[in-house]
């Protein structure tokens, strides 16, 4: 596995509510990229959609796009879906990325199979997205 995007997050805002037989949890965040494939940052929007409907697992949705410039230098976007489930023990194993960008150099990233790491950071996260072979 080849490590192509490592994206810092900072935590902005979180929102939850907690009802009788489920909760959901909304946090919006900002950051940036740093790899030999891309650099940039996030745009405003980036939002982290956690549901749990109990006794079910908690899921994880993050949706958010990355302004900056692919490995050719050249100016491009990419728009980041990233979905996990929790363990039985309540911990992100890895995700699931999807990738959409306008970047010709980068388009192989929309058809290969991704998967990510999510390591803690003080306020945030460090979120490591590898290409499987």
């Amino acid at each position: 596995m080849e490590e192509i995007l490592t994206i810092y997050i900072d935590m902005l805002d979180i929102f939850e509510v907690k009802g009788e037989n489920a909760e959901a949890v909304m946090i919006n965040f900002t950051g940036n990229c740093k790899s030999k494939y891309f650099n940039g940052n996030i745009l405003p929007g980036g939002v982290d959609t956690q549901k749990e409907y109990y006794p079910q697992n908690r899921t994880l949705s993050a949706r958010y796009m990355l302004e900056g410039v692919d490995d050719e230098g050249k100016p491009c976007r990419i728009f980041i879906e990233n979905e996990a489930t929790c363990n039985s023990r309540g911990k992100v194993d890895h995700t699931v990325p999807k990738i959409i960008t306008d970047s010709k150099s980068l388009f192989w990233m929309q058809e290969s199979y991704l998967k990510g790491i999510i390591e803690p950071k003080g306020e945030g996260c460090i979120i490591h997205i590898f290409k499987e072979d």
